[in-house]
């Protein structure tokens, strides 16, 4: 019965130390749905009974100062769907930077800590606009007074001579009221921030650029390796600055990594990469190649109509600034049918308005509603319509070689594949930590729940498919096969599970996580590009990934994206 814990795991839990406390409840919630929304209902409930106070700008900032406990009360609050009731607590940290007279340095540990509360900004106002939160007074008065603080603090900055850690929030705060209150009139001072590009830096090495492997989807051409966004959609991997951000970008475009994947829902990835975009020389500019989705996770709020497929390309297009190049489409559930029509609509706003979409992928659809997806289109506007379908695919998950390649060859779609890398990173420091990599090579299984580990979400979702792929010994036996062949070849061990996927049928491009600002492995994922797999190579990998394996983890977890709608 609610509110009887037995005797003996009372003591358990009273005695526990913290860390294997804070592991067991990780695994807790991760594991039963029913667990997680009891936990955070109960932490709910606390906070609100005892809601943080509000630290005056001397205690925040001065000889003592307590703004990275009092910025962890505020996580707590948006992290525990609380954010409406956090937005007050940023505008009194932000009102008090100035009034505390703070200064900072380059990399200095304030400076850091105002970067993390910037990323803290952007994922409370994300929860808030992935909500489509109730336009009421009381929260337009909260976005305008955080969005007044930011300006403040803006002002501050420059008279001062420190570099405006909040461009960021600013640019989602802005986002908010758009979506949520279009009738807001935001008035920004106009401060040049820095974030003009070195123009002569950032064109591409041609060299370097002629090396690369590209693909056509459609109308367009892209290189075989993306940079991911996705990492933006949580501060467990780190927090960055957009000058950071900005920086890392010109690199990639640089060595010719121009296509970026992004989803309306990966933080503020569109904001971001359209604000570094639209500052690019036109001639640049114009072959950068950026890849969004439309992600539906739940049935529409309107009727699928075309101005209600409109609103969605639109709104997208506004947070890039431009066009979307390619715009990925994922849909909830495939017994409502209504993903047909939207994706009808879809292409046809390539053929009307081409300067808002180029071309119109799929993302995590299984084989059989891809090739019924194929059909439709093909019987309402006589041609496929669709590009590519983004699923993950590696050598541990290679469920796309049942019946996903066939699908695409016959109606020839791309795939675009995550996960096929699995190099990741752990938390702090910030160095590589991914599966496919040296460190894991006769290391422990790890245990993913523990504070020691510090995996990222990511990390311990790649090593669940681990488990349900063979045992830790079979990926060693993997991990021991791929170092073999990157000595080989004088590659890095995660270049060789890359080329083998990007070796596979209808494989268009892989898709390697990248760190904006804090880390990214550009110069390595080149090399993938100058690796050749003899037989001898590729047969050993297609032991691991292919046959009973591929058909045993397809029966398990059902087939590409079905993991998404259970």
């Amino acid at each position: 019965m609610p509110g009887h814990v037995n005797m003996m795991d009372d003591v358990l839990i009273s005695q526990l130390p913290p860390d294997i406390l804070k592991s067991s409840l990780r695994a807790l919630v991760s594991q039963n749905a029913s667990s997680q929304k009891v936990f955070v209902e109960h932490v709910r409930i606390l906070l609100r009974a005892s809601l943080p106070a509000y630290p005056s700008p001397s205690e925040l900032f001065g000889s003592r100062p307590c703004y990275t406990q009092f910025l962890a009360s505020i996580r707590c609050l948006f992290t525990s769907k609380m954010a409406i009731e956090s937005l007050p607590y940023f505008t009194h940290f932000l009102s008090c930077i100035p009034l505390a007279q703070t200064q900072w340095q380059p990399n200095d540990k304030l400076e850091l800590a105002l970067e993390e509360a910037c990323g803290d900004i952007v994922q409370a106002i994300q929860a808030l606009k992935e909500l489509r939160s109730t336009p009421t007074e009381q929260l337009r008065e909260c976005l305008l007074s955080l969005n007044s603080s930011i300006n403040n603090c803006d002002v501050y900055s420059v008279s001062n001579n420190l570099q405006f850690p909040f461009v960021r929030a600013r640019l989602q705060v802005d986002d908010a009221l758009h979506l949520i209150f279009p009738d807001a009139r935001l008035h920004h001072y106009p401060i040049d921030h820095g974030l003009k590009l070195n123009k002569r830096g950032v064109n591409p090495d041609i060299a370097t650029y002629a090396n690369l492997e590209h693909v056509e989807l459609g109308p367009l051409k892209v290189p075989r390796i993306f940079n991911g966004l996705w990492q933006l959609s949580s501060p467990a991997w780190g927090t960055a600055s957009i000058y950071k951000q900005h920086m890392d970008f010109e690199q990639l475009i640089r060595i010719g990594f121009v296509a970026t994947d992004m989803a309306d829902h990966y933080g503020d990835a569109e904001l971001v990469y359209g604000s570094f975009r639209n500052q690019l020389p036109l001639e640049i500019g114009a072959n950068v190649i950026a890849c969004s989705k439309w992600c539906v996770f739940g049935p529409p709020a309107k009727p699928v109509t075309p101005d209600f497929v409109m609103e969605a390309v639109l709104e997208r297009s506004r947070r890039l600034g431009g066009r979307v190049e390619l715009l990925q489409f994922h849909w909830y559930d495939y017994e409502a049918k209504d993903y047909l029509r939207t994706l009808v609509e879809l292409v046809k706003i390539t053929k009307s308005h081409p300067h808002l979409v180029t071309a119109i992928g799929l993302c995590n659809f299984d084989s059989h509603h891809t090739e019924e997806v194929c059909q439709y289109l093909l019987r309402e506007i006589n041609e496929v319509g669709i590009v590519s379908n983004q699923i993950q695919y590696s050598l541990i998950d290679s469920r796309p070689t049942i019946k996903m390649e066939a699908v695409c060859q016959k109606y020839g779609v791309k795939l675009l594949t995550y996960g096929s890398f699995l190099i990741l990173f752990l938390k702090r420091p910030y160095q590589c930590g991914g599966f496919f990599s040296d460190k894991w090579l006769d290391a422990d299984a790890p245990n993913i729940y523990s504070e020691k580990a510090q995996l990222t979400p990511s990390q311990r979702k790649y090593f669940d498919m681990i488990n349900n792929w063979g045992s830790w010994d079979d990926f060693h036996a993997l991990l021991r096969t791929l170092k073999r062949i990157a000595i080989k070849h004088n590659v890095d061990l995660a270049n060789v599970a890359a080329r083998w996927v990007l070796n596979r049928p209808s494989v268009g491009a892989v898709i390697a996580g990248t760190r904006a600002g804090i880390s990214n492995n550009s110069e390595s994922n080149l090399k993938t590009f100058s690796l050749t797999l003899d037989a001898e190579d590729t047969n050993q990998l297609d032991e691991y990934a292919l046959g009973n394996r591929a058909q045993m983890l397809y029966n398990k977890i059902g087939d590409c994206g079905s993991e998404y709608r259970q």
